[in-house]
């Protein structure tokens, strides 16, 4: 097992927190674990990207050209990494923001609308665990237990009394996932 993932976006949208907490939970399950952040100098608004592999086998490189799983969050981040899935591969993103969908047709597209549900949900910093929940429905290749193990080991204790909320986010994410094409 061996599976490839890009996830793109803005800054502020936790790109990077998403694959981190994919690198933990891939960790606690024994996996071997690579994640590589790429951002500009830009703290929010600029474009952000993480690649994660996790795999039962050593990992050569962590630097790829080609993905599994592409996760997108913005046009930007769409245009550059579309052509970049795997024939047969995933590409999972939010429509918000998206001015032109996705158009390959070798590929399974889906969408969540993480950013109008974090909004229902009243929670906006949730965004990242409702696209997580997704991608884990769509490829349960961690498991939720393991995924709260990671928010745990990544975040502050302080802000250990928001692991339900994510949970819940997680949940919802998964609940609402779409099949485009």
């Amino acid at each position: 097992m061996n599976e490839e993932i890009i996830i793109a976006g803005f800054g502020g949208q936790g790109v990077l927190s998403m694959g981190k907490i994919l690198a933990y939970a891939g960790m606690t399950q024994q996996m071997e674990v690579s994640w590589m952040p790429s951002y500009g100098p830009e703290m929010r608004g600029g474009t952000a990207n993480v690649t994660v592999i996790l795999s039962d086998e050593r990992i050569s490189s962590p630097i790829l050209n080609q993905y599994d799983t592409a996760v997108l969050l913005n046009q930007q981040s769409l245009d550059k990494f579309e052509k970049t899935v795997k024939p047969g591969g995933i590409l999972l993103y939010d429509p918000n923001g998206i001015s032109r969908p996705p158009q390959r047709k070798d590929i399974r597209v889906y969408q969540v609308e993480a950013a109008i549900e974090a909004s229902h949900m009243k929670s906006t910093k949730t965004f990242n665990m409702i696209v997580l929940g997704a991608y884990l429905k769509l490829n349960p290749i961690v498991t939720l237990d393991n995924v709260v193990h990671a928010l745990k080991d990544s975040l502050p204790a302080r802000h250990h009394h928001l692991i339900p909320e994510n949970e819940k986010a997680i949940s919802r994410g998964m609940e609402i996932v779409k099949k485009v094409s």
